[in-house]
């Protein structure tokens, strides 16, 4: 892999996307996913909308966007996907309301890329007491393989609630995944047997939920010896039906790699900075292999490649120099190749592409 100076594509007319962003950046995100066409979709949150870009072809290089998406009173917001390809958009809304704050958490949907919203629904609070609500932490989702949404989030009182749709596609009711020590957001992976798989950052360990059947129980694991940092896990399937799980280790600062019922791996090589990890399945050279990202103790995007679920035998490591404003992400484009997303100092999100050859090499930068 090489690290290549921005480059710029020539401008558009209305192709301000760093003008509306400015330097102060995203609330949440951004997020990198592929549609349903293979053209490749970017959301990031900003103040009272959600900001869209839209390649106009899949494979590239051209965007259109960014397209503004309004929505009130959101604190923050994440983006996930299912094997059906429609994005899940899940926040933490919190509006004024006399001399008391509501705090709820609401979703929206797009189907197709580039196609509007559906509108935001709510989805309550878990809490039943009031002086509770506001207490709500930050939601994460998952959609597992036939297109059930579930959505988690740490309570007030350290607990995980959950609330998923059920087989009609109706919300079940919130329900405590029955823990008294979460201290962060979670990372949740969809495997390809239906099953999902739960892990989230404890006081002196890592707490672990799974399934034993499509849309069953979760059910509580044995905790594992790492303490994640909050915030920095990622989850991606790495074998069939079996999911890796990335955090960073709050003892060591060093990146570690946790499967359920085994020991976990240290990754050498590198000492990450602050935020989330990416984590994406990719074949390279032949191989099943994952593909890692995330920024550096100075900001810049680290890419890392290894054969999936074989981290003991090494990662290869390389720093792209490119400095980033915000967490890293990673896709695969309509043709396959590995492409990095991240976001200069101006606020402006730019993309990296695999280039033909050995290996995995990254071409230029371009702002969309």
């Amino acid at each position: 892999m090489r690290g290549t100076p921005v480059r710029e594509a020539a401008p558009r007319p209305g192709d301000d996307a760093h003008t509306l962003v400015g330097p102060a950046g995203f609330l949440s995100g951004p997020w990198l996913l592929t549609g349903h066409d293979g053209r490749l979709i970017v959301f990031a949150h900003v103040e009272g909308a959600v900001l869209r870009w839209t390649e106009r072809r899949p494979g590239g290089p051209e965007w259109d966007g960014p397209d503004v998406l309004p929505v009130k009173h959101l604190t923050h917001l994440t983006v996930v996907q299912g094997r059906n390809r429609y994005a899940h958009l899940v926040g933490r809304r919190a509006r004024r309301t006399g001399q008391s704050l509501a705090v709820d958490l609401v979703y929206a949907i797009q189907y197709q890329a580039g196609r509007p919203l559906s509108e935001w629904r709510s989805l309550g609070n878990p809490h039943a007491k009031p002086e509770r609500t506001a207490q709500l932490g930050e939601p994460t989702g998952v959609v597992d393989s036939s297109g059930t949404l579930h959505v988690l989030a740490p309570t007030a009182e350290g607990h995980l609630a959950l609330r998923r749709e059920d087989k009609q596609g109706r919300w079940e009711p919130w329900k405590d995944l029955g823990v008294a020590a979460c201290t962060g957001v979670p990372a949740a992976a969809a495997t390809s047997d239906g099953l999902v798989e739960i892990l989230a950052p404890g006081r002196g360990s890592a707490l672990i939920w799974g399934q034993q059947e499509p849309a069953g129980t979760f059910r509580r694991g044995t905790d594992l010896p790492v303490v994640p940092l909050p915030g920095t896990g990622v989850a991606v399937e790495t074998s069939s039906g079996r999911a890796t799980h990335y955090v960073t280790d709050a003892r060591t600062g060093g990146i570690v790699a946790v499967r359920a019922g085994e020991w976990p791996v240290p990754l050498e090589g590198v000492v990450p900075g602050d935020g989330r990890h990416a984590a994406l399945g990719a074949t390279v050279d032949g191989y099943a292999c994952t593909v890692l990202a995330h920024r550096a103790l100075d900001g810049t995007v680290v890419l890392g490649v290894c054969v999936a679920e074989q981290e003991r035998s090494g990662v290869w490591w390389t720093d792209t120099g490119m400095p980033s404003t915000a967490d890293p992400t990673l896709a695969l484009d309509g043709h396959g190749r590995v492409v990095v997303l991240a976001v200069t100092r101006d606020g402006a999100p730019v993309v990296a592409r695999q280039e033909a050859g050995q290996g995995l090499t990254l071409g230029g930068w371009n702002r969309i």
